[in-house]
């Protein structure tokens, strides 16, 4: 979402490629709020992006994305947290991972297999299947 808002990234068009790949996939395409909420703060971000959007602009692309037909939001379930620990067992979850183990079990928790991410920290979660979206 970061790379098909950022005009100026190399990565720009085939970020936008991806997301419309989406719209047309059969399968559930679900999206975390902590990534949601996580896409509004860097997107408008002055520091982050040359020409960071407005935050109405940031909350229309997710209100976007949101209303395609197999786009779904997910959430902490009840017991998450009994969850985070069984998902983090053998994972030292410190640190920059722990954001990235949130995430991950959410996805567990949700039964969502596949993750589409260049960050390779997800992989030291087995039960996971990454593919990098620009590969």
């Amino acid at each position: 979402m970061l790379y098909a808002s950022d005009r100026a990234s190399p990565r720009h068009r085939a970020a936008l490629r991806f997301l419309e790949e989406r719209a047309s996939d059969p399968d559930v395409f679900c999206l975390a709020w902590p990534t949601l909420m996580a896409y509004v703060r860097i997107a408008t971000h002055p520091r982050i992006f040359a020409e960071p959007l407005a935050p109405a602009e940031a909350l229309d692309n997710v209100e976007a994305l949101m209303s395609l037909p197999r786009v779904r939001a997910i959430g902490e379930g009840e017991g998450f947290f009994a969850a985070y620990r069984q998902a983090t067992d053998g994972v030292v979850a410190r640190g920059n991972l722990v954001p990235d183990a949130h995430l991950a079990t959410l996805l567990r928790q949700h039964g969502v297999r596949r993750l589409y991410t260049t960050d390779t920290d997800f992989r030291k979660f087995d039960f996971l299947e990454v593919r990098d979206p620009f590969a």
